[in-house]
């Protein structure tokens, strides 16, 4: 018996590290700390963050399938392009998996969800005020966290999340739209007063116009790296 947990605790050391791994180059990724095309080299990364190569390679097949990270074997692994197919089709998941969860939601959310969400959206609007553009777009994605977390799908957020992962990076390429942010807040406030009304096809349109929005700011954003790399 004391063999089996040793070996079930190994195995949640070891998912530990390659989690840890996973999360510190996906960020890297998306912020763009990592570019598009930049080598990832396996021993420096696992001597960097203190493992071995073994979550390294985890970590990287787990980005793989997120279409972040292009394996090459026998050649190595680089960061993806950016893709506009893989960005339209990210989208297309995201909106799917979010008009329905918010439907779902608005027909069990309680007093502490909402306070939860109005907090967050105090917190944004203080974001913005102090023009800290990072952390409102931290905030921003707690805020669709904590509605799609309340539907109790551990499965469909981390689908959601991989969804989410490509359509960072030509955001942040692109020059900030002017005004968006501040259209991002009033429908975020829109969209946790829909939750409030306990209507769900009310809530699901408000996701669906809030996400329309975001995907035009993407296409704007896909425009202006198309036309960097003319």
């Amino acid at each position: 018996m004391s063999a089996e947990i040793s070996s079930f605790a190994l195995g949640q050391a070891d998912e530990s590290k390659t989690a840890r791994v996973y999360r510190e180059l996906r960020r890297r990724i998306r912020e763009l700390t990592m570019p598009p095309g930049a080598p990832l080299r396996k021993e420096e990364i696992a001597f960097e963050l203190g493992v071995s190569r073994a979550p390294v390679s985890e970590a990287i097949a787990r980005l793989a399938d997120e279409a972040l990270v292009d394996v090459f074997p026998q050649h190595g692994s680089f960061v993806a392009p950016i893709r506009a197919a893989d960005v339209r089709e990210s989208m297309f998941i995201r909106t799917a998996l979010e008009v329905e969860a918010i439907r779902r939601v608005t027909r069990v959310a309680d007093r502490h969800l909402l306070f939860q969400l109005e907090q967050n959206l105090k917190e944004q609007a203080a974001a913005l005020h102090a023009g800290d553009l990072a952390l409102f777009q931290d905030l921003d994605e707690n805020l669709h966290a904590m509605i799609f977390s309340a539907i109790g799908t551990p499965r469909a957020l981390r689908m959601l999340e991989a969804a989410r992962a490509p359509l960072d990076r030509p955001r942040r390429l692109a020059l900030p739209e002017a005004g968006r942010a501040r259209a991002t807040y009033l429908e975020h406030c829109r969209l946790v007063e829909s939750i409030r009304t306990g209507d769900p096809e009310f809530a699901g349109a408000a996701m669906r116009v809030h996400l329309a929005m975001v995907a035009r700011s993407i296409e704007t954003a896909l425009q202006q790296i198309d036309t960097q790399k003319a």
